[in-house]
């Protein structure tokens, strides 16, 4: 079956920097585009970050362009978001999903792994 396990979350001050990763199973990789969401308490789960099957399209949420990076690497099934310059904003549980293509809301999802960003 479809799993996805997210690791790389934790405490870090603002200006920090995190890399979440992001391993699949159960499907062929790289054909499916992927992507990161988060989500605060009382709040819709907002896209973060998608990539399409090879890596040759991003998307971002304009709240973290030029600061998070989405990159995968189909040979280790594993995608990965590198968070620099965190802010307390950034605070959030962060979900992996699987998608149809990088406009398309995953239809399969992580456990998650939470990020808090606070000094």
């Amino acid at each position: 079956q479809v799993q996805l396990v997210e690791s790389g979350g934790g405490l870090v001050q603002p200006g920090g920097s995190l890399r979440l990763s992001c391993v699949a199973s159960g499907f062929t990789f790289n054909a499916y585009a992927m992507a990161f969401y988060r989500q605060t308490p009382g709040k819709e789960r907002e896209l973060v970050a998608s990539i399409s099957t090879l890596g040759l399209v991003t998307k971002y949420a304009d709240s973290v362009k030029g600061r998070f990076t989405i990159s995968r690497d189909n040979a280790k099934r594993t995608m990965y978001l590198a968070m620099n310059s965190l802010k307390p904003e950034d605070t959030a549980t962060y979900y992996c999903g699987r998608s149809s293509g990088v406009e398309i809301k995953p239809n399969y999802w992580g456990q998650g792994t939470q990020v808090t960003v606070s000094s």
